[in-house]
């Protein structure tokens, strides 16, 4: 295990500039990523190398809604991710942040994603810790937290929402047949995004990359819709995704905390910090307020029979 540490940067410059060097390491393939969050979050920015995007999520009407209108996405799965469709070893990077900690059933949710996964890929992970003085306020006060806590520190998206539709080929995303499907149903990718040698096929590709990394209108991101509320399995913590990264084979790379939540819910008042601190101080130090969020990058070996000593 690494030890702790406060990020250098944010965590989206992080995880992409972590998913732009594995990219650099695989120069011959096209690069695949899971999007686990799709419904509300942001995603990567793999910088100019081939890639395709599948996003998953929780079904909710305001989650399809947001997925219906991601570009970037080529295309996207809602409903019970435990049983939505993640072919195995067939994504190099599965991008998770702010999802273990609000999803039913996370070690069974965490277990597809790995087996999702191709040896060698990365498991990219931001959580808020539920063994902290902030995750027990937000356990215990769900109406106060909850409606505040949800909100994400914004930044910069990659497109401007609804912007540059594509042709549909079929039900694809946006289109009134995706949106009425039901729950865990495929949604077909949009035509060109996958036709392989095709003048035409490269042409939209390189046009969605450009997309991809246009930055969103202010009005744009403030319509994101919010997370899901928190439910805090015991997965959802510092010790244990340690735990479930050593019973499982899986090697952390790098480890780091913040405070996020803590300081975007004060909103510089600096009432959030000293409930947690004391909420940690009648904890005898059980409960940490130094930290708030825990942020990963998790690498799956590439000899499935390798083990971490």
């Amino acid at each position: 295990m690494t030890d702790l540490r406060t990020p250098p940067v944010n965590d989206g410059d992080l995880f992409s500039e972590r998913a732009r060097q594995y990219a650099l390491e695989k120069p011959l393939q096209r690069i695949h990523i899971l999007e686990a969050g799709c419904g509300w979050g942001a995603g990567l920015d793999p910088g100019d190398r081939e890639y395709l995007v599948t996003g998953v999520d929780l079904e909710s009407p305001e989650l399809r809604a947001h997925a219906c209108e991601r570009p970037d996405l080529d295309e996207w799965h809602l409903g019970d991710l435990r049983t939505v469709p993640m072919p195995p070893r067939a994504y190099d990077i599965v991008h998770a942040t702010y999802l273990v900690e609000r999803v039913p059933h996370a070690e069974l949710v965490l277990d597809r994603f790995v087996a999702a996964l191709k040896p060698g890929g990365l498991l990219l992970v931001h959580l808020r810790d539920r063994n902290t003085a902030f995750g027990f306020l937000d356990r215990h006060l769900p109406r106060w937290m909850h409606a505040s806590g949800r909100r994400r520190k914004s930044r910069p998206a990659r497109v401007p929402r609804g912007a540059h539709a594509r042709a549909p080929e079929g039900p694809a995303e946006g289109t009134a047949e995706a949106a009425a499907a039901p729950p865990g149903t495929e949604v077909a990718p949009a035509a060109g995004t996958d036709t392989g040698t095709d003048s035409a096929g490269r042409e939209e590709r390189a046009a969605r990359r450009e997309q991809r990394r246009a930055p969103a209108p202010r009005a744009a991101r403030a319509r994101r819709p919010q997370p899901p509320p928190a439910i805090y399995d015991k997965v959802a913590s510092r010790q244990g995704m340690q735990w479930y990264c050593v019973m499982r084979g899986l090697m952390i790379a790098e480890e780091y905390t913040s405070r996020q939540a803590i300081d975007a819910l004060g909103a510089g008042t600096g009432l959030t910090d000293l409930l947690c601190r004391l909420v940690a101080a009648a904890s005898r130090g059980r409960l940490t307020a130094d930290h708030s969020d825990v942020t990963l990058v998790i690498r799956k070996p590439e000899n499935r029979f390798a083990r971490v000593i």
